[in-house]
């Protein structure tokens, strides 16, 4: 499946998206779906997509909320790109077919399964760090079958955003402490 406009990949409606996988189920397709914060995109970010694309006909992504990234992360400063903008970059990318906002955790931030309880996915996919085992077991209920890919890069956002402050901002506030402004 390619859409052409960018903009129609992006589902606002989780029953629209329900209604559009039946259709392409009933086109005989099969539905690949992962979700992330997909937090200041980057090659290892893409990679992953790319290579998800590579087990079916539609790769869904699910986009996290903010709120839900504040919470998973308990990190107030998280994310760095707003849902939006991170959901518009997906959309920009030729692997990634449709995608969907989630707000899908409770308040200590864990993950309550909605979108692979609507849709009936063929493929789950995720990384090797993403979830702890006992809670892999749980998604497999809900999915034809989980794939595990391993991380595609060195580069992560935490990682980037870690080297952000070390590099640049730690020596600035040197700078100013050394001149008495801090």
């Amino acid at each position: 499946m390619h859409l052409l406009d960018h903009k129609k990949k992006v589902v606002k409606d989780p029953r629209a998206l329900l209604a559009i996988v039946e259709g392409l189920r009933a086109q005989g397709c099969r539905i690949i779906v992962t979700i992330g914060s997909w937090d200041m995109l980057h090659v290892g970010h893409v990679r992953y997509l790319m290579k998800a694309k590579e087990e079916g006909d539609v790769l869904i992504v699910g986009t996290d909320s903010d709120r839900a990234i504040k919470l998973y992360k308990k990190n107030s400063m998280r994310p760095m790109v707003v849902q939006d903008e991170r959901m518009e970059m997906l959309s920009y990318l030729e692997c990634v077919d449709l995608i969907l906002l989630l707000d899908d955790v409770d308040e200590e931030g864990r993950w309550q399964y909605g979108l692979i309880k609507e849709i009936q996915v063929d493929t789950f996919i995720i990384t090797d760090d993403s979830y702890p085992p006992e809670q892999i077991e749980e998604i497999k209920q809900y999915c034809g079958e989980v794939k595990m890919l391993p991380r595609q890069a060195e580069t992560s956002t935490s990682n980037l955003v870690f080297r952000i402050l070390r590099d640049c901002l730690a020596p600035i506030i040197t700078m100013l402490k050394e001149r008495g402004l801090v």
